[in-house]
């Protein structure tokens, strides 16, 4: 059976249609960005601080 070429044509754009699409989009909810980790640290410091000062004015507090 031989093809035509139209035919091998039409069954070439056939195959070509079936071809998968990646489409990229951009995300529609907001960047959420966690401050959170910088006044932990803050209160720690001064946690640490008032800690030190105590000890230091209580030697006999352990």
């Amino acid at each position: 059976m031989r093809m035509t070429p139209a035919l091998l044509a039409a069954a070439m754009i056939g195959v070509a249609a079936c071809t998968h699409t990646v489409r990229l989009e951009p995300s529609d909810k907001p960047f959420k960005i966690d401050l959170n980790v910088n006044i932990t640290q803050e209160l720690r410091i001064t946690l640490e601080r008032e800690v030190s000062e105590l000890i230091a004015n209580n030697p006999d507090l352990f």
